[in-house]
């Protein structure tokens, strides 16, 4: 069985489960000179941003608040063999991001 086509109320529900401090994160990591490809849509727990900065990439959870991840986030983080975040505000992920490389 095919799954069900997406209606518009399903796409606005899911833009209310995007943290509110996203949009001033993604701004401010651009203006900063970062790529970033907003992800928060693949839903599974995934990243919310991917942001590449001087030849590295950054997946990215963001978290307003005390915002806890989801079960779908954890399975993710704990599945993901690669280097991932949880950032609360843009001076968090631009430390993140000018972290010299080890």
């Amino acid at each position: 069985m095919l799954p069900r086509a997406r209606s518009c109320s399903d796409w606005l529900n899911m833009s209310k489960r995007v943290d509110k401090n996203q949009r001033e994160i993604v701004a401010g990591l651009r203006e900063f000179g970062a790529t970033v490809q907003v992800l928060s849509g693949v839903g599974k727990g995934c990243v919310d941003i991917l942001c590449g900065f001087r030849g590295r990439s950054f997946p990215m959870e963001i978290k307003s608040g005390k915002g806890k991840l989801t079960p779908d986030e954890i399975e993710w983080h704990n599945n993901w063999k690669g280097n991932h975040y949880i950032v609360h505000d843009l001076l968090e992920a631009i430390d993140i991001i000018t972290i010299e490389e080890e």
